[in-house]
């Protein structure tokens, strides 16, 4: 007989992760190579933010100073692209952060994951295709919109003044495309890739040859004539200036993480994926680095046009065919990030749906072309509606949710993958899966817990040189102690800024008692057991690199306005009732199949 399962053992039971290093059997076809994924990373990456980004903050926050902004933005997107970069080679699995969470935390936060990285998805295909509307309109002096309100005009509230049939269409061409031939699209999408990198080649080149260093000085009698433009320097904003422009400049590097999802489709996973992902980001640094110096270095930083600073950049010294080399660049940037946002939405839902929490159509791989068909149709339908409907200049910032809860999550399972118990699986291969897949991140039934075991193990007295059942737990403990602490230094940063600029005490006290904190949290950490060592690819001086990146993550998500989280909270009320309606049973059908048979093995054994 089955005994009773509560429902916080399916709420954290984890996916199996295979001990032995084989990549498992996948129904994806893998034709993917090492330089498809960095063209995928870097074209998702690259879209048309390159060309405009880097005028809006020099003008607005940092000045000259922009190149250092993206320097440490790109900084900080490394802490997460190496968190990704150790699992894709361990987790070479179609999912990204979804299957990472569902392996190292549990299943109800991997559903939460999941479903926000299809949120992050969809939103990024819409914005995309709005914006290559948009662009072309502008070429056309705006026919495309005049004929679109004429046609199908929409008078409600809350969407768009039109039916945008040219965002519709492109996001269905683009889905069909995808859905039935992955290897064509991605020789496609190389391409463009290339295409847009040797403009942007070119900007950078011709922008070194108009620079004139004078313009990283302002002349104080300007600076007097108009203050909006700081004090003039090459930190014009401060340093404080160039921190917040570093903000801005983190979701330019946004899009690497979809090389994650393609971990069934990709020759050698296991090596191609970390590498795509560095060498992704490298190449995204080098060209917002590049761009941004060259941009200040051709005119002075207060007279950029936020809209389209390369065109007035190439305008305002002489050059209009540069200019028109640039705008061209401009669309085929929008194309390939189209590519690298709709891409990896169906591989989420096949990935989810393999695993019972989405509808099992989903996750229905075509025998023909090994690819999940019906997910990407149904994913390019719905994407289509969203950007044909919609004006998502208010929602864009949804994206920033999805993505940063993502990168957290993704950095707090590193944390718990490299101090995990893996002696809670039986040494049976045949029962190996049955019990793993009845694990949780905070229970096990190997070990009693005590206070004095706990406190022990806490600062690891006998020196403990394997993980344990309580080593594993204090970790997991310890890591959801270190994101509240960061939570709480966030908002004390955000709410009582100018108390701490003006030194009241109350504030620095608090302040630096938090501070105390994590770096005790963090050095209590330090001390457990942690896995021994392997020849994958791993994140250096955990757990120090994902702390960091946890921190940097919910900062930023406290930027984030009031709507914004408002949206996120009435898309997250549709999902988690798809989980409890529909993913939740399947969950309770899995484990008692699954301990039925186990139970079975047993009663057999004895016989």
């Amino acid at each position: 007989m089955v005994r009773q399962i509560s429902p916080w053992k399916v709420l954290t039971r984890r996916k199996n992760l295979q001990a032995d290093g084989s990549e498992g059997e996948t129904k994806l076809n893998r034709v993917l190579g090492l330089w498809d994924l960095t063209a995928l990373g870097v074209g998702s990456t690259l879209g048309a933010g390159v060309y405009v980004l880097a005028g809006q903050i020099a003008k607005d926050q940092a000045g000259p100073s922009v190149m250092i902004s993206f320097a440490i933005a790109a900084l900080a997107s490394l802490l997460a692209g190496v968190c990704y970069a150790e699992f894709g080679a361990r987790v070479p699995k179609a999912g990204s952060a979804y299957v990472y969470s569902y392996v190292c935390i549990g299943e109800f936060v991997a559903f939460v994951i999941g479903w926000n990285l299809i949120l992050e998805y969809v939103i990024g295909t819409a914005s995309v295709c709005r914006g290559i509307s948009l662009y072309l309109d502008s070429l056309l002096n705006d026919t495309l919109k005049n004929t679109f309100a004429e046609v199908a005009p929409m008078n409600v509230s809350f969407l768009g003044s039109y039916f945008d049939f040219l965002a519709f269409g492109l996001v269905v061409v683009f889905g069909v495309a995808l859905a039935f031939g992955v290897e064509t699209s991605t020789m496609a999408n190389n391409f463009v890739t290339c295409l847009n990198i040797f403009i942007l080649g070119f900007v950078i080149i011709a922008g070194a040859i108009k620079a004139d260093y004078s313009n990283w000085t302002v002349d104080s009698s300007t600076v007097n004539a108009n203050s909006t433009i700081g004090s003039g320097g090459f930190f014009p904003f401060g340093f404080e200036g160039t921190l917040r422009g570093a903000a801005t400049c983190f979701f330019g590097f946004v899009g690497f993480d979809c090389i994650a999802t393609t971990g069934e489709e990709v020759r050698n996973p296991r090596k191609n994926i970390p590498k795509s992902i560095l060498l992704s980001l490298l190449i995204i640094f080098l060209c917002y680095f590049g761009v941004s110096t060259v941009l200040t270095l051709m005119l002075p930083y207060y007279i950029q046009d936020v809209n389209a600073p390369l065109p007035y950049a190439f305008e305002y010294v002489g050059w209009p065919v540069a200019m028109w080399i640039v705008t061209v660049g401009g669309l085929v940037g929008l194309l390939a990030s189209l590519f690298g946002a709709l891409f990896p939405l169906p591989r989420v839902m096949y990935s989810m749906a393999q695993d019972g929490l989405l509808f099992k159509f989903l996750g229905k791989v075509s025998p023909r072309f090994r690819v999940p068909v019906t997910g990407s149709i149904v994913a390019a339908l719905f994407t289509a509606a969203i950007a044909g409907l919609f004006d998502l200049s208010q929602l864009v910032s949804l994206l920033s949710i999805g993505t940063l809860l993502a990168y957290s999550v993704v950095a707090i399972s590193i944390m718990l993958l490299r101090y995990m118990d893996y002696c809670e699986v039986d040494e049976n291969p045949g029962q190996r899966e049955v019990r793993a897949s009845e694990t949780t991140s905070l229970t096990s039934s190997s070990e009693r817990f005590t206070f004095g075991s706990v406190c022990t193990q806490l600062f690891n007295v006998h020196r403990v040189q394997e993980p344990n059942a309580i080593s594993s737990r204090i970790v997991g403990v310890l890591s959801t102690l270190f994101c509240l602490i960061a939570l709480g230094v966030g908002v004390l940063i955000m709410q009582a800024h100018p108390l701490i600029a003006s030194k009241e005490v109350w504030a620095l006290t608090l302040l630096i008692v938090l501070v105390v904190l994590m770096f005790l949290v963090i050095f209590l950490i330090c001390l457990q057991p942690r896995e021994a060592r392997r020849r994958l690819f791993r994140v250096p001086f955990v757990p120090i690199v994902p702390a960091i990146s946890i921190f940097i993550n919910i900062y930023l998500m406290l930027q984030l306005d009031t709507w914004t989280w408002i949206r996120f909270g009435v898309w997250m009320i549709v999902g988690l009732s798809i989980y409890f309606f529909y993913g939740l049973p399947n969950s309770y059908r899995e484990i008692k199949r699954q301990r039925a048979g186990w139970q079975k093995l047993k009663y057999s054994d004895r016989l």
